[in-house]
């Protein structure tokens, strides 16, 4: 860890804008392991070297800027907030959510070319705990700290190993679900976004954000309330246990975060077994002679996306002629619920293995940016 880090507190924000295209890339990768399943932000946070401020950023959103905002004290809003910080940060972020969904769609391609995507996430993190061991002082290397490297492994494989279970949709549930899953993004090594998966709210919070902007947008904000507010409530009290940890116990906790990396590799693994499970968004009714629904008959759908189209059942069988018929076209997502990995083989055409030893070499080799990124 730089010293830079180990001197920031949780009420001084030391970032100068001459940190800007640094802290910006910094939020770029961690927005995109935001998108992939089995990736947290907290990741990058870790292995870009600035996860200790992130916590004390966070945690300066405290009661104080609360009351400020509240008594319009606009002024004095910003004192003692890490907004400099967060602000480069989310820069980063939402340029990388707008980049790998309107640009290069990486949800796509962790559909089309899981081995590549999840390939390259594997070798990235392979050698950043590396990196990271590396530069915990060596007193703390012995054979009692490997105690807490352990517990986090085993902790991390037993999170993402978790089945999904079936779970309520009540609002007490839904507001822990948010606490839970806000928690978890924070975290290296596990996602946010699986944790939703097992506690069978990701379909139901998506339906809701979905709603957003039709005739059910009220009752999808009623809806959302609660997720929203446990969501708020988790990471404020969360980070400031993680800030307490990192400032009483900083090289024990540093080991059980590595631990939670090495626990996640498990789920990123480039060749694994995914099921999914498949959700009819909408429904479409057309002519079945109209040149739409003629093209998505002569193409062959392509169903290993994480959405397509396709032609459903016949609304009037009866009618005799092809030019009368009324056909259903179906918009169906894809969600995973479960993977297992397993070892690659020739005799499986339909894996890539090319494509996911490319994707770890990949990975590997951006550990070079990683370390230049952890000393700036």
């Amino acid at each position: 860890m730089d010293n830079k880090e180990k001197e920031s507190s949780p009420t001084t924000d030391k970032t100068e804008w001459k940190e800007s295209p640094y802290l910006i890339l910094k939020g770029f990768l961690m927005g995109s392991a935001d998108i992939v399943p089995g990736v947290s932000g907290g990741t990058m946070a870790l292995i870009t070297g600035i996860y200790d401020r992130l916590i004390h950023a966070i945690r300066s959103a405290d009661g104080k800027f609360l009351k400020r905002i509240l008594t319009f004290r606009l002024k004095e809003v910003f004192e003692g907030f890490h907004w400099k910080f967060l602000l480069l940060l989310f820069t980063g972020i939402l340029a990388a959510v707008a980049f790998f969904t309107k640009i290069v769609p990486l949800q796509v391609y962790m559909f089309t070319h899981p081995e590549i995507v999840y390939g390259l996430f594997f070798g990235l993190i392979l050698g950043s705990i590396f990196l990271i061991v590396v530069e915990i002082p060596a007193e703390k290397r012995g054979w009692a700290n490997a105690i807490p490297l352990l517990c986090g492994t085993l902790f991390g494989f037993w999170v993402v190993t978790l089945v999904p279970t079936d779970t309520p949709s009540t609002a007490w549930f839904v507001m822990l679900s948010g606490a839970i899953a806000i928690c978890a993004m924070i975290l290296p090594g596990i996602s946010g976004s699986y944790l939703l998966l097992i506690l069978r709210q990701y379909d139901y919070i998506l339906e809701q954000l979905g709603s957003i902007g039709s005739s059910d947008t009220l009752a999808a904000l009623l809806n959302l309330a609660p997720f929203f507010s446990g969501a708020l409530i988790g990471i404020i009290l969360f980070s400031r246990l993680l800030s307490w940890l990192l400032s009483r116990y900083h090289a024990t906790t540093l080991l059980v975060l590595i631990g939670f990396l090495v626990g996640s590799l498990y789920v990123i693994w480039p060749y694994q077994e995914r099921e999914f499970k498949e959700t009819v968004r909408s429904v479409e009714v057309l002519d079945y002679s109209s040149p739409e629904v003629q093209q998505l008959l002569r193409e062959q759908t392509d169903s290993n996306r994480p959405e397509y189209r396709r032609v459903g059942k016949i609304i009037n069988p009866e009618e005799g002629s092809d030019g009368g018929k009324r056909v259903e076209i179906e918009r169906v997502s894809k969600k995973l619920v479960t993977s297992r990995p397993f070892f690659p083989s020739t005799a499986r055409e339909d894996v890539n293995i090319g494509g996911g030893i490319g994707g770890i070499a990949g990975g590997l080799m951006m550990i070079l940016v990683v370390s230049y990124l952890r000393r700036t």
